[in-house]
């Protein structure tokens, strides 16, 4: 309008009439079709890479949140599903630098839609055992299986069961051996989530340097903050519908429910681990439709059209070779592209502030993998809380306060108009401040159960260091019991007892969920001699403490969860401009190989090699060998889990 009254007033003052008035009208309007188009393509994409970060964030949560699922339903130790949980870094990792480098010269939209497609039929995968193998089995006593024969826990030997009942249990014992040697299911897990990780790669270097390219420069940080903020709304339904499955009987569908003897509550339940993998496997084809049909280049904002880098940018970027950027604008062959790798790649690495970001973010990455990985589980171990609620609650309290942090992030970098520099301090201030209140947390934590036999002896007193010698005393001697049992009872003393018969329980009533044993002589025998020496079947509940410590965990770990994830965008912010703009997919490609092979994969690994240490009762397979682990010292692992935070938050405020 500006350009028209000024031609307006030139033809009053001349008399004559200038034949450009029409040209600029036609490139006035030319141009607003183009700021319009550049915006709602720009928005459109926007969109659809919001969806897909929602897709791949809520299938990766779920996992996150099916560990202990997982881990019961293949018998298998913490360290095997860190392994389990780290191949989809190594999925990750096969392709990373041939996708975030080939990937910037090709049709990006479509390439990502490609990975959405392989990552669904990873997800699929990872859900097909429960259709292979058998039906779940768990353990426990005779006559808590609706069974109707009256047998004794403490005088269970051969000659109390019924002939025909023992070679009947026998022959299902041998049959499972042999299906059970003959596979080994939880390999299908880690293919699954292998596809999962290839799919994924192109997901971020693509789609985030696409929205830096054609958005305008001032609304970057907010559109990157926008990405990431509705990514974290994806681990929110991730978790929730991991609470929900997890209250749903693995074998629902296929079994009686009556039947099934266990409910959510007890150690050995497995819920329905393979049923949010089909949803999360749906949802990712779903994501993937829109990104065939968007365009390879979108046309550039005004403001960028004759700039290729921003002045914060030209700070931190050496000027040798100016033009170099023209070349990567054009259509190049693939074999012309591959000669410039390792130049790229020394450039690269020749930048002190990307290199120092890098270096930070693996350390930083290695403490939160891990404990992202086995938050749940630790829960679920240090405060007696159920699986299904141990999500729910991360879903809907912890989850939203990272969203928030993040979004707080980006729309404090335009608010502000912080430059690269104030990142940096802003995403260093975060990390510290974060760190802190981390290792606040492992503070506090409810004491060890009263297990007799591991925790607490026989007699009462606080427990000794053989853990199988303990389990037998004078008062179950004369009971035929196995040590390799674990079927808890808990007596009216508040102490568990791995077994009825290690209790000493000489009679029970009842059935299934219901059964009561009665005259235990191990129950009688603790403090309180004349109490009454019953018990029932499951564990006893933690502590009258527990309760208000966990209450205290979850306001710190919200805190914490929303300081630690202001400095997500701030971060992003300084990797994409300390850097050429040709090289921006490259450099997140490398970031992203680096944080998952020397965090994403070893992270979960040692984790939960590390808990394992922390097991003082593991369960036994139905053709031997050890199994997963019952339970857990919970001192043990509190401070474990301090000490590695603590390691990795002094090495990165280094």
């Amino acid at each position: 309008m500006e350009v028209s009254s000024k031609e307006n007033a030139q033809f009053f003052s001349n008399n004559t009439v200038l034949p450009v008035d029409r040209s600029s009208f036609k490139s006035e309007s030319s141009a607003s079709k183009e700021k319009q188009s550049c915006c709602g393509g720009i928005k459109i994409f926007l969109g659809a890479l919001s969806f897909v970060y929602f897709a791949k964030a809520l299938s990766g949560s779920y996992l996150k949140s099916t560990i202990t699922q997982i881990e019961r339903r293949f018998d298998i130790p913490s360290s095997l599903v860190g392994v389990i949980d780290g191949s989809f870094e190594i999925g990750n990792l096969l392709i990373i630098i041939v996708v975030s480098y080939f990937g910037a010269k090709l049709h990006r939209p479509r390439i990502i839609g490609a990975g959405c497609l392989i990552m669904s039929v990873g997800t699929f995968l990872i859900a097909m055992p429960q259709f292979f193998m058998g039906r779940y089995r768990y353990e426990r006593f005779p006559s808590t299986i609706n069974s109707t024969a009256s047998i004794s826990p403490c005088l269970q030997d051969k000659s109390q069961t019924p002939l025909s009942a023992l070679e009947k249990s026998q022959a299902k014992i041998n049959a499972g051996c042999e299906k059970e040697a003959g596979s080994s299911m939880w390999i299908y897990v880690l293919l699954g989530n292998l596809l999962r990780g290839i799919g994924e790669t192109p997901i971020q270097p693509l789609g985030i340097t696409y929205i830096d390219d054609y958005a305008m420069e001032e609304n970057a940080a907010l559109y990157i903050g926008c990405v990431q903020t509705v990514a974290i709304i994806g681990p929110i339904f991730g978790f929730l519908l991991g609470s929900l499955c997890a209250k749903l009987y693995v074998d629902i569908g296929f079994v009686d429910l009556d039947s099934v003897t266990i409910t959510h509550k007890d150690v050995q339940w497995v819920g329905a681990w393979w049923l949010g993998y089909l949803i999360a496997g749906v949802i990712s084809i779903l994501a993937s439709i829109p990104f065939w049909f968007l365009p390879k280049h979108l046309p550039k904002p005004e403001k960028r059209k004759d700039s290729s880098a921003s002045s914060e940018q030209s700070k931190f970027i050496t000027e040798d070779n100016k033009d170099q950027h023209k070349s990567y604008q054009q259509q190049v062959k693939i074999a012309e592209m591959a000669k410039d790798f390792l130049p790229s790649l020394k450039n690269l690495f020749g930048n002190p502030v990307y290199i120092l970001y890098l270096c930070a973010s693996i350390i930083q990455f290695n403490s939160l993998i891990g404990m992202v990985t086995y938050k749940p589980k630790y829960i679920e171990q240090q405060y007696g809380q159920t699986s299904s609620k141990t999500n729910f609650v991360i879903g809907l309290i912890n989850i939203p306060a990272v969203a928030f942090g993040i979004f707080s992030g980006g729309l404090m970098m335009k608010k502000f108009r912080i430059n690269v520099l104030g990142a940096a301090k802003l995403s260093l201030a975060s990390s510290f401040f974060g760190y802190l209140l981390l290792l606040s947390l492992f503070a506090m934590g409810c004491e060890n159960s009263d297990v007799a036999g591991l925790t607490v002896s026989y007699h009462g007193t606080k427990q000794m260091t053989d853990h199988e010698q303990a389990l037998f005393s004078e008062c179950n001697s004369g009971c035929t019991c196995s040590k390799n049992d674990w079927d808890p009872i808990c007596g009216e003393n508040g102490v568990t007892y791995i077994s009825a018969c290690l209790a000493g329980c000489q009679a029970s009533n009842g059935s299934g969920k219901n059964t009561v044993f009665f005259n235990c002589s191990c129950v009688g025998t603790l403090e309180s001699p004349s109490q009454s020496s019953s018990a029932v079947v499951g564990p006893c509940q933690k502590g009258n403490d527990c309760p208000k410590m966990f209450l205290y965990f979850l306001v710190i770990s919200v805190i914490t969860s929303y300081t630690l994830s202001i400095g997500g965008t701030p971060g992003y912010i300084l990797l994409l401009r300390c850097i050429k703009p040709h090289l921006k997919s490259f450099a997140l490609g490398i970031y992203t190989l680096a944080i998952r092979v020397l965090a994403g994969i070893p992270a979960p690994v040692y984790f939960g090699v590390a808990i394992d240490t922390t097991c003082l009762k593991w369960g036994n397979k139905r053709c031997g060998g050890r199994g997963a682990c019952r339970l857990y010292n919970s001192s043990a692992l509190r401070k474990l889990n301090k000490e590695i935070n603590h390691d990795s938050g002094n090495q990165t405020q280094q």
